[in-house]
């Protein structure tokens, strides 16, 4: 029950209030819906066959999988196994899906899977003109057109979210802990997914990291869950005092 719930407040609201209007077409022609189950759907495949040989049974091994690949995608932060113990093949499904996080509109943190789709579709559209240069093609997403400036915003916030991991990563890899425990530390913040891999991992915590960088795993948290954008927007003009005053002063002058 916990498990379906956690999935169902990973999809976007919008799609709630169609259903409750009792109109289904958008609910069944939702790109992103289908994505969503795509990605859990497999997920959940891949490890529950990935880590059998730790359990007695299939359905065992598919109560553990299943909760767990919901857990992180929807970044409940839940967790009913030590997923340290995995194989490392599920441990990198897992992390992945820390990335990717929830549906737009919905609860889930993580870079969202309609940007992740526009992200592809975009990376396919490129490789397409190479072999086609003359070819005009636009992103569809849900049968319409995905306009230019959209794109670029994904394509910046993606970048934008990038540079923050790898400007936070060097950072908290002051603490010399293991990559594992570095890396998963930022994007679990940043996601705001809960528990990592390594030392905060499930059964662990983030008390043995260091002041600095808690400090900046809770400003990832902050920008993680504003988007990073709202943050930019509020520091901006702090940081564009200076250039004012010439201004200013140049304008008592005159």
């Amino acid at each position: 029950m916990i498990t379906v719930f956690m999935f169902l407040f990973g999809i976007n609201f919008n799609l709630y209030f169609f259903l409750i209007l009792r109109d289904f077409n958008p609910i069944l022609k939702n790109e992103e819906l289908r994505w969503y189950i795509g990605i859990v759907a497999l997920s959940i495949a891949a490890i529950t066959i990935n880590i059998l040989p730790l359990y007695h049974t299939l359905a065992e091994s598919l109560r553990y999988s299943s909760f767990q690949v919901v857990s992180i995608i929807t970044t409940t932060g839940y967790a009913t196994a030590d997923f340290n113990l995995w194989p490392t093949l599920s441990k990198m499904i897992l992390f992945f899906l820390m990335v990717v996080g929830a549906c737009a509109g919905s609860t889930g943190g993580g870079l969202k899977v309609t940007r992740l789709m526009i992200v592809l579709k975009k990376i396919k559209l490129n490789v397409q003109k190479l072999w086609h240069p003359h070819k005009v093609e636009a992103i569809m997403v849900d049968g319409k057109i995905v306009d230019k400036e959209t794109v670029d915003q994904v394509m910046a916030f993606f970048g934008a979210w990038m540079i923050l991991i790898a400007a936070a990563t060097l950072v908290v890899a002051l603490d010399d802990f293991d990559f594992e425990t570095t890396l998963t530390a930022v994007y679990t913040c940043l996601g705001n997914v809960g528990p990592g891999l390594g030392l905060c991992g499930p059964t662990g915590s983030f008390a043995l990291f260091s002041a600095l960088s808690k400090i900046v795993l809770s400003l990832c948290m902050l920008l993680g869950r504003l988007e990073i954008y709202p943050i930019l927007i509020f520091l901006f003009p702090l940081l564009e005092i200076d250039k004012r005053k010439p201004v200013l002063r140049r304008r008592r002058e005159d």
